[in-house]
């Protein structure tokens, strides 16, 4: 089974466009493992523009599926993971303004770095995934610095799908038969989504986890969070 994680940043978004709680973030993540979710997903950046250090603080020991935390792994970033200890960190290679994580890590540019990163996360206990390309290279290198899993990067393919499955869908087939072979986990997300994501199940062998955020949260203004929670486990052939 593929695991779905939900990322409620835009739920945090919306929220802080007015200020007050609402929508209570604590609350639609609840629902959202009431609704059958396996796990949540946040992004506390710097300028906290959605989540902030204080809803992370309120949803660890609230929540009851896995938790996961994506962000740069400055000391800002491991001072929160270190002190909340989530299932997973996602270590995402995101300058502090951009707008979303739009590609993967350089592992071998950054191999001290994010060995040390590895290595201090680990002995936590916390699961390491690493954001990287849909490059067999790549996850090679995500394997030498010590990660746990790799979350394959799939803006490419969302914006190739359309045009040509066949092709948009091949470097990840590739890249999750090498993760495996590295005896890597597999995570995937960005731009997943109701057209596109059955066809990546289908075809991504060992696929673990995925985390979908802004399309589900834009598909469940229509279709309402537990609809479209279904859907997307219809999708993963999970209902």
């Amino acid at each position: 089974m593929t695991n779905l994680s939900v990322n409620i940043n835009k739920i945090a978004t919306l929220r802080n466009a007015r200020g007050g709680n609402l929508p209570n973030v604590l609350q639609v993540a609840l629902d959202c493992e009431k609704f059958g979710a396996h796990g949540i997903t946040v992004h506390p950046r710097p300028d906290e523009r959605h989540i902030t250090r204080a809803d992370v603080y309120e949803l660890r020991p609230a929540l009851h599926t896995e938790f996961n935390i994506e962000g740069y792994p400055d000391e800002r970033y491991m001072e929160i993971v270190l002190q909340v200890k989530p299932h997973q960190a996602t270590l995402v290679p995101d300058a502090p303004g951009v707008l979303t994580s739009s590609q993967g890590w350089p592992v071998a540019e950054n191999r001290e770095f994010l060995t040390k990163i590895v290595e201090r996360l680990k002995e936590a206990g916390i699961r390491v995934s690493i954001f990287v390309d849909a490059v067999e290279e790549r996850v090679r290198e995500a394997a030498s610095v010590g990660a746990d899993r790799v979350e394959l990067y799939t803006g490419p393919y969302a914006q190739n799908y359309s045009t040509s499955p066949e092709k948009a869908i091949e470097p990840y087939y590739k890249a999750a038969m090498v993760a495996h072979s590295e005896g890597l986990g597999l995570n995937a997300g960005h731009d997943l989504n109701l057209l596109n994501l059955r066809y990546f199940k289908e075809n991504i062998p060992h696929l673990d986890e995925v985390s979908i955020g802004h399309a589900l949260i834009s598909d469940a203004l229509y279709l309402g969070l537990k609809k479209t929670i279904a859907a997307y486990q219809h999708c993963l052939g999970n209902q």
